[in-house]
């Protein structure tokens, strides 16, 4: 307070430090102010620097001179501010380390990977392609999940303002009246022509208000970050949908095309019971066979009939294949039959570590794991002080006539700092709370990686034994096919007995129900594989 007193003050100005100062010789900017009397302009240093070194926590930069001029003194401090902007405190992101596997434990045939192929090169069904390229334009999740995305970019866009000034225009009429039991009344009732003064007045104001927060310890560029990661997160799920909606439509076209076949196998069957049961009254007719055969001939052929769960099964396909498109319930177009769609004779599945560029699940848990970590920087950043420069340039007048004139201006400009001293403890859980949440987000992360090395796997595992046991059940439709035949062959012959054409054409209907399920698995493995390691979209 008293100008004439000797004091050394070592001064750090630099770079932020959340625990008490420790700086290097180097690092010292030592100022020393004489025993003697300061000069105006070395008053006002002294001032600035009572502000600056004992209430705010300044940072350590190598030394910088400081002139004690006025205006050099303002724009050293301003300067010395920036560099401490640089800062940021809170833990810097860094990819976790992860164990990725040397090799697929079922490998892939081929070079490369699979989910390079575009959807349209996998698919080589025309109607199976128009209803993907449906869906991608009218799937009401797939929109959903874009508008999330425009929100996302929305609130990067809000907190990411938050770093520069904010300016508003304002503009106010006041009419108010004074009591003349009150000061100033009552101290001007002494002064000559005090009576005469007007109680009421009118009072005009209109300007511009400026505020602007110093982010000295990156408060408001890690919530900057953590709204930028929040962004990709929501792409990132966005291709998620993207991957999820086209393996959906393609098992579910699929799925249709599967119980087509069941249909027309089981309209076979109805055709050839009911041929039987002509030939086995033929057969009573001439007194070769008993009544029991006809009963027995007649019941397969009403067990046969009913069918209507088939339908019923392809209705509820076709109304969920309807809702992907993004359409009500309603009839689906089918193109190319079960038996004849075509796949790529290899499926190569790339090396496991490409699988944490490729799939983006993956990429939207460590998206999310980013955001956790920022948000750990700007609950530190709470614990320091927020240095705000606050101003306001405008005109103010007791007379609207004579508001924008020259001696109506008024300015004001200065700084704000507000220090938390107590919280209640708020402050620290709310940084426990981020770094739980950031562990939480670490879990997610490394769950996700195993869970999509493990979804690799199976849909290897499933498409290669697929594979096998269509090869199995095609020869099971052939031996069952001869079966029968024989079977038929020794009843019309007198050798046989009914009873093994009944058995005959169950084993047949069942071989042939169950190799319309094994194309359909050989199918949507192939489609499981593509959707596992992230194929569906283009990666940039």
């Amino acid at each position: 307070k008293d100008p004439d007193v000797v004091a050394t003050h070592r001064v750090p100005i630099g770079t932020a430090s959340t625990g008490a100062s420790q700086y290097l010789p180097s690092q010292r900017a030592e100022h020393s102010i004489k025993r003697n009397r300061l000069t105006p302009e070395t008053e006002d240093f002294v001032a600035a620097y009572r502000v600056l070194g004992w209430l705010v926590p300044v940072p350590v930069v190598p030394s910088l001179v400081i002139a004690t001029r006025s205006g050099r003194t303002l724009t050293a401090l301003v300067i010395a501010l920036a560099l401490a902007g640089c800062a940021s405190v809170g833990p810097d992101y860094k990819r976790p380390a992860v164990s990725v596997p040397q090799e697929w434990r079922t490998t892939g045939e081929g070079v490369g990977s699979m989910a390079d192929l575009e959807w349209w090169q996998l698919f080589q069904d025309p109607v199976l392609r128009d209803l993907i390229a449906t869906a991608l334009e009218e799937n009401r999740d797939l929109r959903l999940a874009v508008a999330r995305v425009a929100e996302a970019r929305a609130q990067l866009a809000v907190t990411r303002a938050a770093q520069f000034p904010q300016v508003d225009a304002q503009g106010s009429y006041t009419n108010q009246r004074f009591s003349q039991k009150s000061f100033p009344f009552t101290a001007l009732r002494s002064f000559p022509g005090a009576s005469g003064l007007d109680v009421q007045q009118d009072f005009y104001r209109t300007g511009l208000e400026l505020s602007f927060e110093l982010d000295l310890w990156g408060r408001l560029r890690r919530a900057t970050e953590g709204a930028r990661a929040d962004l990709l997160a929501s792409a990132e799920n966005t291709r998620t949908v993207l991957t999820t909606l086209i393996s959906d439509v393609a098992q579910s076209y699929f799925d249709l095309l599967e119980l087509d076949r069941e249909a027309d196998v089981d309209r076979q069957t109805l055709a050839s019971r009911q041929a039987s049961l002509e030939l086995v009254r033929r057969r009573f007719d001439e007194g070769l066979t008993s009544e029991l055969d006809v009963r027995r001939a007649e019941q397969e052929l009403a067990a046969a009939a009913a069918v209507p769960d088939v339908k019923r099964r392809i209705a509820q396909t076709e109304n969920r294949l309807s809702i992907l498109l993004g359409h009500n319930p309603g009839p689906i177009q089918r193109g190319t039959a079960l038996d004849a769609q075509r796949m790529p004779p290899q499926v190569p599945a790339g090396l496991p570590s490409t699988l944490l560029e490729r799939r983006p699940d993956v990429r939207e848990a460590e998206q999310k794991l980013i955001s956790a970590n920022a948000h750990i920087g700007e609950a530190k950043a709470a614990f320091f002080p927020r240095i705000s420069l606050t101003g306001m340039f405008g005109l103010e007048s007791a007379s609207l006539s004579e508001l924008f004139t020259g001696p109506a201006h008024v300015w004001q400009v200065g700084p704000t700092v507000t220090f938390p001293v107590f919280h209640g403890g708020q402050l620290r859980r709310n940084l426990r709370a981020a770094e739980a949440r950031q562990h939480q987000a670490l879990i997610q992360y490394q769950q996700t990686i195993q869970q999509a090395f493990r979804e690799v796997d199976d849909a290897l595992v499933f498409r290669a034994k697929a594979s096998d046991i269509r090869t199995q059940q095609e020869a099971r439709v052939q031996a069952a096919q001869r079966a029968l035949d024989i079977a038929n062959l020794r009843y019309i012959s007198g050798l046989g007995t009914y009873l093994d054409v009944l058995d005959a054409q169950r084993q047949l209907f069942s071989a042939q129900v169950d190799l319309a399920g094994t194309t359909r698995d050989h199918l949507t493995a192939v489609v499981q594989v593509y959707k596992a390691l992230g194929g569906g979209w283009e990666m940039q």
